[in-house]
């Protein structure tokens, strides 16, 4: 029987991860609510294990794998989030992990899946396919193929994210107004639209892309899956650079409200400040619901917003870069 994806997996992934990953706090700062004019509140999923919210789900997935299944391994395919999720969590249910990665992933997080036991094989994201070098490994090595995004207990294990979010947002005395988060393959925000259906279902939840990458925001207005037209540069959002909504995820969030795009000055800004005022390292893809509010493209006013800090695994020379004002985006 086919598994789906649902809330009452979200509710068991919780079960599953609890004690091994961390229940990331809801920050909130006064200098930055006076600054928006409303309540925000940051879920800093930068103090993750492995620096992301990608743990979640790879988690929830690899620990469900049986004895024989762990004796072959797993294959991943990933820019460097879902990379060193898989790589920590298969070393905490002993077994390898190999991870195909794009040749120009940051630095910071290849060594991160180094560090954590992984292998990487290397690949160029512009004239080569992840998927085809991924199916290709996992089916000579018979290993397990651990999807980033369109899988369904990666999804699930995402959504326990929007399950904190909602009980530590009600035991502060907050009804969250609208929820922000960035899109990509969209894992993160459909386990969270399942969460948020269920629990919280008149919170607006708002998806965000770099501008060129901006497949989801298409999709919605197409109607189906669409990919975005060809990109001359990279986005520093490295962890959103795909070019299609997934196949299990896009149906779940066809329930966004809508999705804005954010240049690289925007989120650059909000890196900076994420650091100056609020004394977080948030990486560029982390950073794109704060780049927004701080930009003015959703409203936060009078209103209860919860932003998503994903991921806080930056190169230290393109953090360095934005903090003392030297970026410059393309």
């Amino acid at each position: 029987m086919t598994h789906t994806a649902s809330f009452a997996g979200v509710e068991d992934a919780a079960r599953r991860i609890s004690g091994v990953a961390v229940r990331t706090p809801l920050i909130e700062s006064p200098a930055l609510n006076e600054r928006l004019g409303g309540r925000v509140l940051l879920k800093a999923e930068t103090m993750q294990v492995a620096g992301a919210f990608k743990f979640r789900g790879a988690y929830n997935r690899i620990s469900r794998l049986n004895d024989e299944e762990k004796a072959r391994g797993v294959v991943a395919y990933s820019s460097g989030n879902h990379a060193q999720a898989v790589a920590a969590a298969a070393r905490m249910v002993g077994t390898r992990a190999l991870i195909v990665m794009p040749a120009d992933s940051p630095r910071v997080k290849v060594e991160g899946v180094i560090t954590f036991g992984g292998e990487v094989r290397s690949y160029d994201r512009y004239t080569e396919s992840r998927e085809t070098i991924g199916e290709a490994i996992a089916a000579e090595r018979g290993s397990v193929l651990v999807k980033p995004f369109d899988d369904p207990f990666i999804i699930e294990g995402q959504g326990t994210t929007g399950l904190e979010i909602v009980e530590d947002a009600r035991a502060r005395g907050a009804d969250i107004d609208q929820l922000l988060c960035g899109a990509s393959g969209g894992g993160l925000i459909a386990g969270i639209n399942l969460a948020m259906a269920e629990l919280s279902p008149d919170t607006a939840v708002i998806g965000f892309e770099p501008e060129a990458y901006n497949d989801t925001q298409l999709s919605l207005a197409a109607g189906e899956r669409m990919t975005h037209p060809p990109v001359a540069r990279p986005s520093i959002c490295d962890a959103l650079m795909t070019d299609r909504p997934g196949e299990l995820t896009f149906p779940i969030n066809r329930r966004l409200e809508r999705v804005v795009t954010v240049s690289d000055a925007e989120v650059a800004e909000a890196v900076r400040t994420a650091f100056r005022t609020l004394k977080l390292v948030v990486e560029p893809g982390g950073a794109v619901s704060l780049a927004a509010l701080l930009a003015g493209k959703v409203e936060a006013r009078d209103r209860t917003t919860v932003a998503v800090l994903s991921g806080g695994n930056i190169d230290p020379g393109l953090f360095a870069e934005i903090i003392d004002g030297r970026f410059v985006s393309a």
